[in-house]
């Protein structure tokens, strides 16, 4: 049997999650598997990405923009102190009948919102496989909310446990609600990037009673071609580094995304600084220059925004730690990139990040939130070049034998035609 398989995002180059989708896609074309990719927004230059919403009546265009209107004016109060993203699961480009005729074997899921609707989801007929880049797929409409034993997602969204921080109609449990009555009958094969977001899924009141199955699988990286390591002295010449200099390297979204705990890295630089003045410089992609208020206790160098994955792997070469302070994450591109140009990692032991770091062998796992842990795990690293070259070999061995797309596709295929099998 020769297998078809449809990756299904809202987008294909634009966060994380579309890029890990894409990833995906290209792992498995590079590894002879029949592959699709059906998106909202198409950013790639492949000819095997489809993009837009299905063609809509004059009818249909009315209808849904009294829908758009009706659930603003419904949602205008609602209020929540959570600044992660939410999706409610209505909007929707109107592809189910799209994706129930195409010719693949079976549907593989990503980040979906904007693109599939709640009970869009609930009306796919194909064998189903859904890749679990963050928590809505379990939750109300919260990406990711605190993982704690009293969690909503876990106990199930409730009249009586309301986060006191909310305020206005609950669109967190009439969305949990509107799944629940959508998805009873589904059949789903879940892939978690991480063992800790498996866990939160099959320990959720939405799924723990359904005949839903789950496999812990990598995000795939280009190991060979993209993502390896460079000379460090030459990846540094060509940044306009200096070569003796101890660099340590974070991304930044301008602070936006809390749960990645960029408000962190002033207090653990500042610790660094402490311990080793005027040592150890920061290297900061994603920004052109700090806000107006932002103080930093060493020389930060701002990199920018980086699209060109060969300029961010020279940029990974260069430093000589990567710093993932995040408060809560799942398999952080970030750190999968770093480890497999040959960068150790440091991060707190937490969410999917153990599933990256090995404590002290590929990196340093301080415990959450403890940031002079952290930054002395740093400072161990940093203290010993034969203590680098040997953390950085480690890392690299660890990402050939967890991310290099022969052993992902090999996983993802035994679970695709667990799918079709079951679905048989």
């Amino acid at each position: 049997m020769i297998l078809k398989v449809l990756q299904v995002s809202t987008e294909d180059n634009s966060g994380g999650a579309s890029r890990s989708a894409y990833r995906l896609h290209q792992a498995l074309l590079q590894e002879n598997v029949e592959c699709d990719m059906r998106v909202l927004t198409h950013q790639t230059a492949n000819s095997r990405v489809t993009s837009g919403r299905a063609p809509r009546t004059l009818k249909q265009k009315i209808q849904a923009r009294f829908e758009e209107k009706l659930h603003a004016f419904k949602n205008r109060n609602w209020h929540t102190d959570n600044p992660i993203l939410h999706s409610f699961g209505q909007a929707s480009a109107g592809i189910v009948s799209e994706l129930n005729c195409a010719g693949a074997d079976v549907l593989n899921l990503h980040w979906v919102p904007k693109l599939l609707s709640i009970s869009d989801i609930g009306q796919l007929q194909k064998p189903i496989v859904w890749t679990l880049h963050d928590m809505w797929p379990f939750c109300g409409g919260e990406h990711y909310t605190p993982d704690f034993v009293d969690a909503r997602f876990r106990t199930g969204y409730l009249e009586g446990n309301r986060p006191v921080t909310e305020r206005g109609p609950d669109l967190n449990r009439e969305a949990w609600l509107t799944k629940h009555r959508a998805w009873k009958e589904l059949n789903l094969s879940f892939v978690s990037p991480s063992r800790w977001m498996a866990q939160c899924a099959e320990n959720s009141a939405l799924f723990r009673d359904q005949k839903i199955r789950s496999h812990v699988i990598a995000n795939p990286l280009d190991t060979e071609e993209v993502w390896r390591p460079f000379p460090k002295l030459a990846a540094r010449k060509r940044l306009g580094l200096a070569p003796e200099k101890k660099y340590v390297l974070a991304g930044s979204a301008g602070g936006m995304a809390q749960n990645k705990g960029e408000d962190l890295l002033p207090l653990l630089m500042a610790k660094l600084e402490a311990i080793a003045p005027d040592t150890i410089e920061l290297l900061i992609f994603g920004r052109y220059q700090p806000t107006a208020n932002e103080q930093w206790p060493c020389k930060v160098h701002w990199l920018g925004a980086v699209r060109d994955d060969a300029v961010m792997a020279t940029i990974y070469s260069a430093a000589d730690v990567m710093i993932v302070p995040s408060r809560q994450d799942n398999l952080p591109n970030t750190a999968v990139e770093a480890q497999a140009c040959g960068t150790p990692v440091a991060a707190f032991r937490l969410g999917g990040l153990p599933d990256i770091v090995e404590h002290e062998k590929t990196g340093w796992l301080a415990p959450p939130f403890e940031i002079e842990n952290m930054a002395k795990g740093i400072f161990w690293m940093l203290q010993d070049a034969d203590k680098i070259a040997m953390l950085s070999g480690q890392s690299r061995a660890l990402a050939l034998r967890r991310y290099s797309p022969a052993v992902v596709v090999k996983q993802y295929c035994d679970v695709y035609e667990e799918a079709i099998e079951l679905r048989r």
